[in-house]
């Protein structure tokens, strides 16, 4: 931090410091005041009068009390409203006391709203009026009570501009504040936007090589026995094919990485064959479950086993979180036909979280997951307690049977 800045900073880091500095000079200001007789007969004199012991006395509380004018505004203006008002009483010659109520009135002005202003403004400026004219060794229609009067509205409506400017000041910091976020989402939305533009175009590109390679690879094996070269050439633009197809995707996964993004994962994506470490890990969590399975042992297209794999995994978590801690829940994989359905119950009080009530996004997450390969899920209240999750994913999925019919 620069010189400039640490000076500049040292005000916010020490109030209290500064209103004792302000302190200070008002009573400089007040004693100086009050040795200078103003109807001097050539003007203001110096050192035509003394001010008596009373006079300082209540010059050196009133600024005593704006050392707290900041923690308690409204208590200093009162402490230097009585001050002054014994001054205007009875000093004679009278001593500028009242500079310290015009302090602490700018600094309740500055402090609080303007209807507080107002009220409180109009209330110090009638009462030391009042006073001063009528209580006053002097006539009522002198200088120095006029000159109260004007003070005192003079520091209420410095001190209501300066709140005025301090809120429009911070009104536009605030403003600014928003309009940088509102960029920065902006800036993350478009990037966003970007990398989904960027993924489609991945599939299109991929999906016209695997497309190539399929018909190669069928060339190939139409030819292998009765023209073996033209198997080898079938062969070579297949290779050709892939290697391109992988270059295409490592580039791409590369531009949509983040720098903060972690390392591409090593190890295969989970899916049903992990069902059993799965269940276990909830276990261990207190959470009972039974696996049931009567799929005979089918090979899953690899989309399709990280789909139903993801499917139990979040129900399951859903149990645990929302079931109640009696709940059990019951894990079943059946094949049916062309179809593999997963069915997750369980038996607790609680309610899962779903979109139709406003919670979180997990079934909704299902949902989308077995849509997009072509299946359907459902997930509701059992008839008599629990929550059911029914998913029908087809084993031979929308994506490969595309690739297959090109």
């Amino acid at each position: 931090m620069s010189t400039l800045e640490r000076t500049r900073d040292w005000p916010r880091a020490h109030p209290l410091a500064l209103d004792a500095a302000l302190a200070a000079g008002v009573l400089a200001s007040m004693v100086a005041g009050s040795f200078v007789d103003p109807h001097g007969e050539n003007g203001a004199a110096w050192g035509a009068r003394t001010p008596n012991a009373l006079s300082l006395t209540l010059m050196v509380l009133g600024a005593a009390a704006l050392v707290f004018r900041r923690r308690a505004p409204m208590t200093v203006l009162a402490a230097t409203g009585a001050v002054s008002l014994v001054e205007l009483a009875t000093g004679d010659p009278r001593a500028p006391v009242a500079m310290s109520a015009v302090v602490a009135l700018f600094t309740v002005a500055s402090a609080t709203d303007r209807p507080t202003t107002w009220r409180v403004g109009l209330v110090t400026m009638t009462v030391l009026t009042a006073v001063a004219m009528l209580a006053g060794p002097m006539p009522w229609y002198a200088q120095e009570n006029l000159g109260i009067f004007a003070w005192t509205g003079m520091a209420a409506a410095a001190g209501d501009a300066v709140r005025s400017r301090r809120a429009f000041v911070h009104a536009i910091k605030e403003r600014a504040e928003r309009a940088e976020r509102t960029r920065e989402e902006e800036a993350r939305r478009r990037v966003a936007e970007e990398r989904l533009r960027i993924a489609r175009d991945l599939h299109d590109v991929v999906a016209h090589h695997i497309a190539l390679v399929n018909v190669q690879a069928g060339v190939a094996a139409h030819v292998m026995d009765k023209r073996p070269d033209q198997a080898k050439e079938a062969l070579a633009h297949v290779r050709e094919a892939s290697r391109s197809a992988l270059n295409e995707l490592r580039a791409t996964v590369g531009l949509l990485r983040q720098s903060g993004d972690p390392e591409a994962p090593t190890e295969p994506a989970p899916g049903l064959a992990r069902l059993d470490e799965l269940a276990d890990t909830f276990r261990n969590a207190g959470l009972p479950v039974e696996v049931a399975r009567c799929d005979h042992g089918v090979s899953l297209p690899a989309a399709v086993d990280l789909a139903a794999y993801r499917v139990i995994q979040e129900a399951l978590t859903n149990v645990q979180k929302h079931a109640g801690p009696e709940a059990k829940a019951e894990v079943s994989v059946v094949r049916v036909g062309p179809n593999v359905e997963v069915t997750i119950l369980d038996n607790g009080p609680g309610q899962n979280d779903g979109p139709e009530e406003g919670g979180g996004h997990g079934l909704l997450g299902m949902r989308e997951r077995v849509t997009a390969l072509g299946g359907s899920c459902t997930a509701g209240p059992r008839y008599g307690g629990g929550f059911r999750v029914h998913a029908i994913l087809p084993v031979k999925n929308r994506t490969s049977a595309r690739g297959d019919s090109v």
